[in-house]
């Protein structure tokens, strides 16, 4: 996905706070929805954004799914940034 897709995803509040939950461990869809005051359907739609940009993965199973970050595409974020700052 492109850098404007993964900026998209990340300018969420819910969807950022999904990624703070999801660096401490993997989690079922069940799991993230206790964290929060929105619907299931809400979160639902968030982790779609979030795997539709790559930042988390997903396994099934059983009858459940569980997600987990995709710390890669946010590496290539930070060396985006590095270099428009012009670090190294």
């Amino acid at each position: 996905m492109g850098l404007q897709h993964t900026l998209k995803a990340l300018s969420d509040p819910i969807r950022r706070e999904i990624l703070n939950l999801l660096k401490e461990k993997r989690m079922s869809a069940g799991e993230i929805c206790e964290h929060f005051a929105v619907t299931d359907a809400s979160i639902s739609r968030h982790l779609s954004v979030l795997k539709e940009a790559d930042l988390v993965r997903d396994t099934r199973e059983g009858k459940f799914i569980f997600y987990e970050l995709n710390a890669s595409v946010l590496e290539e974020i930070l060396l985006w940034v590095k270099d428009l700052k012009g670090e190294e």
